[in-house]
């Protein structure tokens, strides 16, 4: 139950294998090229006597040319190599195969595809080896990109309309996207290794009813889904319960640099912010290469600037010593020598650590954001309408409040007080604030999305339970201290695995297709899938539950995409 393990195990099996071995070409399609840099880094594959990494979807005759790593290659070298294609199974990559096969610029071809292979893609690709180049076609189960341990995206967007038009005529505008959900969501349950023993879906979605079923049909009809495992758990979700989250400022390391910064398959571009030097105007932050951010992913704001701040003090220790070291023997300049090309690549390490914190602060302090946030953790937490409505105002009102955040704090407020008389004041408010009448009109589009109407009753609780909960909330809020405030909010997620590990969560609200529910039938993993797409804030929870709940519950979160709130709001602009 390690996505990015698991991965990583398959490509190893793809380059190392014993019918692979020698000299080779790595041929890879967008969507791999996506898996691989996730989860492999350049030094490992090079190890591996790959010779190059390209595109086979590239318009260029010569490979080589479309590696950065292999700017000199000469191709008229290529042709006594192997090639090891890593594809998904689409018709476009069977086409593509067949016109390299055509004209083969290589001596063998090995194909491995993400999922499973229909018999007229194969037989497309049979019927036209005149050379009989193909030594084996595999179906290696990595339909998907791994970003940590227990999360995972299929970077598919668009997913939202995908989930409002199921179950209408509009559904068939979005058949595509709902294959290659289906498509993804198989695909993690393959390479995991797990065959559910039971499979629940969310009962206000008619998606996630529809994909559980269609999963489930695949599961029972086909054997390669059966494997022997412990009790795990099958859960299909929809971002339409939970519209809060995405919405949010975030303040843990991964969350805050996706919303601020933007953080797509693992890398940030940082061009254009002041005081950045050349070479780290675009990082990577993976945690198969970073150990510091390996193990700080999830660290709130005021842990990473101390953690930071002991990564710069543990580096300028080691330079120190390394700068003191006598060096009047041979045997001493080889072991600095030695020693240098790690000092280099942490000096990197620590100067783009440093870089980000920098600039995440900057943009924390011009926007006003622990203001921000504060307003918005009680608009999320709290029920006081009328103390909302003047703190709002003030905030729409605000000089120092930027544009994009009283959106959000305008709809944060409509998700709140749906029924409010307060909406249209609201609406004039945000006009005057600067708030375009085109992003004013998302408070219509994400009240008839996900409005009381349209979500399950989880979001903001009900009854008696809700009022405990939120004294709770307060009392925590005075005993730990200020930083509470700024995470006082749980995704609806994370209360939904804590009735999972209780054995309480209800049949009304999460269905069964398969398998029953009780306390005395507690999986031991479980897999939640949500459409629509899922946030580093909710993955950062599940980090939590897992590291809580270790040696007796894990579980893996996967998703269309992973949004921050712009990606949410734009996928919210193109609904009807």
């Amino acid at each position: 139950m390690d996505a990015i393990k698991t991965t990583r195990n398959y490509i190893d099996r793809i380059i190392s294998s014993e019918r692979t071995r020698g000299m080779k070409v790595l041929l890879l399609d967008a969507f791999t090229t996506q898996i691989v840099s996730c989860t492999t880094s350049q030094s490992d594959i090079l190890s591996k006597e790959v010779y190059l990494v390209s595109r086979l979807d590239s318009n260029s005759q010569n490979p080589a040319l479309d590696d950065p790593m292999n700017r000199h290659a000469d191709s008229t070298k290529t042709g006594h190599m192997k090639a090891i294609c890593f594809l998904r199974p689409t018709e476009i990559n069977a086409g593509l195969l067949v016109k390299e096969l055509t004209r083969p610029r290589f001596s063998e071809y090995h194909i491995f595809f993400t999922g499973i292979l229909t018999a007229g893609l194969l037989r497309l690709i049979a019927e036209n080896d005149e050379h009989e180049l193909v030594k084996q076609v595999q179906e290696f189960y990595a339909d998907y990109v791994p970003i940590n341990e227990d999360l995972i995206t299929l970077n598919c967007r668009n997913t939202i309309a995908m989930t409002v038009s199921a179950g209408t005529a509009w559904a068939r505008d979005h058949a595509h996207l709902y294959e290659r959900n289906r498509q993804g969501l198989e695909s993690i349950i393959l390479s995991l290794k797990r065959q559910p023993t039971a499979i629940r879906y969310q009962a206000s979605s008619a998606l996630a009813q529809q994909m559980a079923r269609d999963v489930h049909e695949r599961i029972v009809s086909d054997q390669i889904f059966h494997f022997r495992n412990k009790s795990c758990l099958l859960l299909v979700l929809d971002r339409v319960d939970d519209p809060v989250t995405p919405l949010l400022s975030q303040w843990t390391y991964q969350a805050m640099v996706h919303e601020l910064l933007g953080l797509n398959t693992n890398r940030v571009v940082l061009k254009g912010a002041p005081n950045v030097a050349k070479e780290l105007e675009e990082v990577v932050l993976s945690p198969t290469e970073d150990d510091f951010f390996r193990k700080n992913c999830h660290s709130n704001f005021g842990e990473l600037g101390e953690a930071i701040q002991k990564l710069l003090k543990d580096y300028q220790a080691q330079t120190q010593t390394a700068n003191a070291s006598n060096l009047n023997t041979i045997e001493d300049m080889q072991h600095f020598m030695d020693k240098f090309p790690e000092l280099r690549s942490q000096s990197h390490n620590v100067s783009k650590h440093v870089a980000l914190m920098g600039e995440l602060a900057r943009l924390v302090e011009v926007c006003s954001l622990m203001d921000v946030s504060q307003f918005e953790q009680e608009l999320a937490c709290a029920d006081d309408q009328s103390i909302h409505v003047r703190e709002l105002m003030d905030k729409l009102g605000s000089m120092h409040i930027k544009v994009p955040d009283k959106l959000r704090l305008g709809l944060l407020f409509a998700l709140r007080y749906e029924h409010s008389s307060n909406l249209h004041k609201v609406k004039s408010e945000m006009r005057k604030g600067g708030v375009s009448d085109e992003m004013i009109d998302l408070m219509d589009t994400i009240l008839k999305y996900a409005g009381s109407r349209s979500r399950g009753p989880g979001l903001y609780g009900v009854g008696t339970k809700d009022i405990m909960s939120k004294m709770t909330k307060s009392f925590m809020t005075s005993v730990q201290g200020v930083q509470n405030v700024y995470a006082q909010h749980n995704p609806v997620l994370f209360d939904t695995l804590q009735l999972i590990q209780k054995g309480k969560l209800k049949q009304d609200s999460h269905p069964f297709i398969m398998g029953r529910g009780g306390v005395d039938d507690v999986p031991s993993e479980v897999i939640i899938f949500m459409a629509g797409g899922v946030t580093y804030e909710e993955a950062a929870k599940v980090s939590e539950f897992n590291r809580t709940h270790m040696g007796r519950m894990k579980v893996i979160l996967g998703g269309s995409t992973i949004h921050n709130s712009t990606s949410f709001l734009e996928e919210l602009k193109s609904l009807p």
